[in-house]
């Protein structure tokens, strides 16, 4: 199981990521939506195509962009479409 905390939740839970780059990418529904918020934050991958952002949300503190995904992915990324992966200090345990 591969858990994905930060400020001592659980903000994602699943034995099913995907690993890429080094990060683990969450299945969407693994990822427990009532700490995302919605960021205009985006950037580009050469390979993997067009990132879109989420800020997170727990207890009242924001982790800004902290969340990543790829709506839609080049046709080498497609194993992570949609999926969402983490960083700014949350914590990925394996």
């Amino acid at each position: 199981m591969v858990r994905a905390i930060w400020n001592g939740k659980v903000i994602a839970e699943s034995t099913d990521t995907v690993v890429v780059e080094g990060n683990h990418y969450f299945p969407r529904d693994a990822v427990n939506a009532g700490y995302l918020r919605d960021s205009d934050l985006s950037s580009i991958c050469p390979w993997k195509g067009k990132a879109s952002y989420h800020t997170l949300e727990v207890d009242g503190k924001l982790n800004m962009d902290a969340a990543w995904y790829y709506p839609e992915t080049k046709p080498r990324a497609k194993e992570i479409q949609d999926r969402i992966a983490f960083w700014r200090g949350v914590t990925i345990e394996a």
